[in-house]
């Protein structure tokens, strides 16, 4: 009787979980072609399924100092630091306005020709201009392939690098009832709005007197690319201050048209890889080559990003930008055109993209002490043309850090850990991580010192300069940003920090404000504010 209750018992447990998985796999498919369903409800009707892709697209981060990007809604005022470091393209060119059936969303697949505009700064002399249903043909772009390992074309000139643009090499959709073809701009359109400036080979410029509008009937595509995505030309693409140039422009213009979430990129250069395409990819929401593509591919909507050569970050080199850093709270209860805090928002958002925390220096100062980052110059090749060298601006750095560190081992009241930036062996991630968690950046003068975009609001910035480099990148960075800036300034390109105890002593520092570093032969450092100043001078000196 028990062995009959048992079989039974075991018949049933069996019934029941063949019933249940039944049941599981019923409720699972049907889920799977409602939401199939729903999902292409709302997907627009494609003009060919076969070439068109959507790609995920990252949303934007939320940055403490984020101000609202306006447009024409908004007056700015001609060279105020909003002009130089937000949007002053609030003089809008439309050049091909859409018609109806482009823009109505219900049919916004289904036909209608392009749109092309620009947005014109006066006071950057520039312009960011955008289009939609806009086609790229590779083969009407005379450049390398770009994107190889450096190792793979070592000696390429940087002629066969940065892009020669036949007419037709972009083209719009001129609709159903265009016929024939014709240039979208005059040169006196480009004279007046995408002017070369100084600028020997102005690509952006040249890319736009390419555009060419074509009937519906010319218009066809191998791709289609549905998400918004930036196009952008590099020139000095190793040297971090000058892509940092480009990465600057890059999301201004991303701001000024009002992209919904991140772009996605095409270079239109022929570049090779560098390590700081990881900062590109971790910005925007993807990276390719203009060459990678096989045949004529279209955007549904394009933006072109101006040179790094036409930023604030560039100019003002050459130009007077009074501009000095706010912060974003401040600026939103008194707004002020001497003031900015677009550079801190652009700073906020590199750390972010890496994944870095951006309210962190909101907390106060940590506990354990302060890093206080030496940013070396090291040798490493970093294109086909370079011989693998780094000009020395400071002859006997390794003996300046060496000091640094031992004499931060023997005053350990302090608190001080002496960070060793060999940013050549450091991925970009590595490097922001060790500018936004330093205390004090020192450097020589020099490229790597452009990373002080992304540093904490508190942190102090040292320059070492020498005689054969004074120019003003990182003072300027660093007053746009509101940083403390001090230079150091050197007779030669060896550390001589005699000269500048002597002249603290002129401008009155406070002696408890300097900490000596000696070595041989005996040399002074001074270090203005440095951490260690809130502790007396007689534990420390």
């Amino acid at each position: 009787m028990n062995r009959r209750n048992s079989m039974l018992l075991k018949i049933l447990l069996f019934l029941f979980a063949l019933n249940s998985i039944s049941l599981c796999l019923y409720f699972t498919s049907h889920s799977s072609k409602s939401l199939q369903l729903q999902s292409d409800s709302r997907r627009p009707v494609p003009e060919n399924p076969h070439i068109q892709h959507y790609h995920y697209s990252k949303p934007w981060p939320i940055l403490p100092s984020y101000l609202p990007w306006y447009q024409t809604t908004k007056a700015v005022s001609f060279r105020s630091c909003e002009a130089y470091f937000g949007n002053g393209f609030i003089v809008r060119l439309d050049l091909l306005s859409p018609n109806i059936s482009t823009i109505n969303p219900a049919v916004q697949n289904g036909g209608g020709r392009g749109w092309f505009r620009c947005w014109y700064s006066e006071t950057l002399r520039s312009s960011i201009c955008e289009g939609g249903k806009i086609r790229m043909v590779p083969e009407r772009v005379q450049m390398a392939k770009g994107g190889e390992r450096l190792e793979e074309v070592i000696g390429r000139k940087e002629e066969e690098e940065l892009p020669e643009f036949q007419d037709g090499a972009f083209e719009l959709d001129g609709g159903e009832g265009f016929k024939g073809e014709k240039q979208l701009v005059s040169e006196e359109f480009l004279d007046q709005y995408v002017p070369e400036g100084d600028v020997l080979k102005h690509t952006m410029r040249q890319l736009i007197g390419s555009i060419r509008v074509v009937g519906a009937s010319d218009f066809t595509c191998d791709e289609w690319i549905e998400e918004p995505t930036l196009l952008v030309t590099r020139f000095e693409y190793a040297n971090l201050f000058h892509t940092v140039t480009d990465w600057y422009s890059a999301y201004v213009s991303s701001r000024v048209t009002g992209l919904p979430n991140r772009p996605h990129l095409v270079f239109l250069d022929g570049h090779c890889m560098t390590p700081l395409e990881e900062t590109w990819k971790a910005l925007f929401s993807s990276l390719r080559y203009a060459k990678n593509f096989n045949g004529p591919v279209c955007f549904r909507h394009a933006v072109l990003s101006p040179l790094g050569y036409e930023t604030p970050l560039f100019k003002g080199l050459t130009e007077d930008i009074n501009c000095n850093g706010a912060s974003a709270q401040d600026l939103w209860k008194t707004p002020d055109d001497q003031k900015t805090a677009r550079l801190s928002e652009f700073g906020e958002m590199i750390r972010a993209a890496f994944g870095f925390p951006v309210h962190r220096h909101n907390t106060g100062k940590p506990v354990s002490g302060h890093n206080v980052l030496f940013v070396r110059r090291e040798d490493y090749l970093a294109h086909p043309r370079h011989g693998g060298k780094v000009e020395s601006r400071l002859s006997n750095e390794q003996e300046v850090f060496d000091s640094l560190k031992s004499w931060a081992s023997t005053h350990k009241d302090c608190k001080i850990n002496l960070v060793n930036g060999l940013f050549a062996h450091m991925t970009m991630k590595e490097q922001v991580r060790a500018i936004q968690d330093a205390s004090v950046i020192i450097g020589a003068h020099g490229a790597g010192l452009t990373h002080i975009v992304s540093a904490s609001p508190k942190a102090i910035i040292l320059e070492i300069i020498s005689s054969k480099y004074r120019r003003p990148h990182f003072q300027l960075i660093a007053q746009w940003k509101g940083l403390e800036y001090h230079a150091i300034n050197l007779e030669g390109i060896i550390c001589q920090p005699r000269n500048c105890y002597r002249q603290a002593k002129q401008n009155n520092e406070k002696p408890w404000m300097l900490i000596r570093v000696w070595f041989w032969p005996k040399l002074i450092y001074k270090c203005t504010s440095f951490p260690c100043a809130a502790i007396s001078f007689a534990r420390c000196r």
